[in-house]
């Protein structure tokens, strides 16, 4: 029995100390068994009990809750009626709106409507202003196409200068004072001769103008080119003032002084600008440059001259006629006085019928009255207040 059985740290083990050992843990075991079911029946009883309080605690929430949703149930179908009303104001007020909107845009749809017809009516009338204005540009550029050729040409250019020339001294002075192409005694026809009172002899006038040099003058591109261009010009200017000059001075049968139409101002200008030493010698030859404007001026002092001339003519026939007015204003005032004298003397006239036609109202008046005091008799020239 003192046998061995194993050997535990040194020790060796004998077999009642093994079933020592054995019964030991054994009753451990039981021991602990015990133990452990305890601790399950205390961990049952704390947890059925754990579990109560939960279910009355899930009770207590459950009851909670129901009143909280009943409250909440209460609060919604308040606000949900609030919501409603408030609904039906803002339905109210959107249709208020919505109708006020729709008035105002109604009328600012017309009031636009409106403006924009007058505005479409504007520009409908400017449209044909326009079209009036594009139709007169169109005309206006087809006449200044025709200038332009009949300027190119230069026989219509003389035709286009004597036609203006002619226009303004036709305009300006009466039949029989002007003839146009008079042929002088020499042979020569100018293009105008303008005939001053008591003076026979003509101030003559001619229409033609070297225009060929004023336009390469104008439109030369250099300097070179330009002084060429002026120095022909100069020497046609000059040519043509000795051609006027020894052609249309007649000694006893022509003026003095001749003129040569200009039928441009800005050509006039451009000449007395630059060419001043050929307008001199113009001058001293008395041949005077003149524009439109100043012939138009000369017109003017020819037609204060005849005018003057013919009422110095007219002088002794106006006086005649003066005379005739103030004898014929002299019978006049004799005939307003005797006329005078008959009113005044019919004014006599109906004072007595007036004095008559009185008294006879009166005695009237007495017989009706049956006043027979008063004596009937009145003498004619008693003066008689009227009745009232």
């Amino acid at each position: 029995m003192q046998e061995a059985l194993f050997s535990l740290a040194g020790h060796a083990v004998t077999l009642a100390e093994a079933a020592a050992l054995g019964a030991g843990l054994l009753a451990l075991v039981v021991f602990l068994a015990f133990v452990s079911s305890v601790r399950q029946s205390r961990a049952r009883a704390t947890a059925a009990a754990e579990e109560a309080l939960r279910r009355d605690e899930m009770d207590r929430r459950l009851r909670e809750l129901v009143r909280v949703q009943a409250e909440t149930a209460g609060r919604v179908q308040s606000m949900t009626e609030v919501l409603a009303h408030r609904q039906s104001e803002l339905a109210r007020a959107v249709a208020d709106r919505l109708d006020a909107t729709s008035h105002r845009i109604g009328e600012t749809l017309s009031t636009t409507a409106r403006a924009t017809h007058e505005s479409l009516t504007r520009i409908a009338e400017r449209l044909v202003m326009v079209e009036q204005a594009e139709r007169s540009l169109t005309d206006l550029s087809a006449q200044v196409v025709a200038l332009k050729e009949t300027l190119a040409n230069k026989q219509a250019r003389g035709a286009f200068g004597q036609a203006r020339m002619e226009a303004i001294v036709a305009d300006g002075l009466p039949r029989g004072s002007f003839a146009f192409q008079h042929t002088l005694s020499n042979g020569r026809r100018p293009d105008c001769a303008i005939f001053l009172p008591g003076d026979p002899r003509p101030l003559l006038v001619d229409s033609k103008f070297p225009l060929e040099a004023v336009t390469a003058f104008r439109e030369a591109p250099s300097a070179d080119i330009r002084k060429a261009a002026g120095q022909r010009l100069r020497n046609d200017l000059l040519k043509h003032v000795y051609d006027v000059a020894e052609r249309y001075f007649v000694p006893g049968e022509t003026q003095d002084v001749a003129l040569i139409f200009v039928p441009s101002e800005s050509v006039y200008a451009e000449i007395s600008e630059h060419f001043d030493g050929v307008v001199q010698e113009a001058y001293r030859l008395r041949v005077v440059l003149v524009s439109p404007s100043l012939l138009m001026l000369a017109v003017q002092v020819v037609q204060a001259i005849a005018k003057d001339a013919r009422m110095r003519e007219a002088a002794d026939r106006v006086r005649a006629e003066v005379a005739a007015l103030v004898t014929d204003v002299t019978r006049l005032r004799e005939r307003v006085g005797e006329l005078a004298r008959h009113f005044a003397q019919v004014g006599d006239d109906v004072g007595r019928v007036m004095v008559s036609a009185d008294k006879i109202a009166r005695r009237g008046l007495r017989l009706e009255q049956l006043d027979f005091e008063t004596p009937l008799n009145e003498p004619e020239g008693e003066k008689v207040s009227p009745l009232k």
